[in-house]
């Protein structure tokens, strides 16, 4: 189980970083591996702040159905303010975990799930609930993060390397994507495409993927394994320093595969 609380705090700090340009593309490569047309009907696992959901319900216009599920009450309520927009059907919000999906079989043609699938402990289990809920030959679109592939520059590559090992610890499986296949292949999916969707940051911007991501790694690593708030504070500090000479890069790996 992921370490990481999505408390109201920690969910505005993910909210902020899903509007910068490189999550904006991710999106956009998301929704293109999704196809969606008028009338589909749509479920979001982690629906998150809702960007994602927000845009699909305006590509299924009001004779589909979007729904998202997530275990984060404030999650789901900085998503609800996405929920209502005249000219589209509302979004259907529940709280719920992705192994206790609460919609019946074949209620959906498509299921979409980002960045959640690494913090899930019984990812059979989900896999096999959102089988339970496509419609037969649905499809599900999943992407996640392999974190052995970040490259992040510092000047001080011992203190990047503990920061970054003590980081993964929010996950519950940090290097998902390498299994995945295997995975869905096992409960039941046919995987019919796979991609790398790559961030690359050049040039500290606090407006990017990694400038926000900052933070969130620096809070969450105070305390544990021996990193003092000071330790923290100078890893965060000296990537911030490096101006021009910032660099960041990390690989994504979307899957989509059909219902057998």
């Amino acid at each position: 189980m992921s370490n990481l609380q999505f408390d109201p705090q920690i969910s505005r700090q993910i909210e902020a970083v899903y509007t910068t340009p490189d999550v904006i593309e991710q999106r956009r490569v998301v929704r293109y591996a999704l196809a969606l047309r008028p009338g589909d009907r749509v479920l979001d696992v982690g629906v998150g702040p809702g960007l994602l959901a927000a845009e699909m319900a305006e590509e299924v216009g009001t004779e589909g159905r979007v729904c998202g599920i997530d275990i984060s009450e404030s999650m789901l309520a900085i998503a609800g303010t996405r929920a209502d927009v005249p000219g589209r059907r509302s979004i259907e919000l529940e709280l719920a975990p992705a192994t206790r999906i609460p919609f019946g079989p074949g209620s959906f043609d498509v299921v979409v799930s980002t960045q959640v699938f690494e913090y899930v402990d019984d990812v059979a289990g989900a896999l096999a609930e959102i089988r339970r809920v496509l419609r037969p030959a649905g499809r599900v679109i999943l992407l996640d993060t392999d974190w052995e592939s970040i490259v992040w520059r510092s000047r001080d590559d011992a203190r990047m390397h503990k920061v970054l090992a003590v980081f993964e610890e929010h996950l519950t499986d940090p290097h998902l994507p390498r299994t995945l296949g295997d995975k869905l292949s096992a409960a039941g999916f046919t995987v019919t495409h796979r991609q790398v969707v790559p961030m690359l940051n050049a040039g500290y911007d606090p407006w990017t993927y990694s400038g926000g991501l900052v933070d969130i790694v620096a809070n969450f690593v105070t305390g544990r394994s021996g990193i003092t708030e000071e330790v923290a504070h100078a890893w965060a500090d000296d990537l911030i320093s490096l101006g021009p000479g910032y660099f960041f890069s990390l690989n994504r790996y979307l899957f989509v595969a059909a219902a057998l």
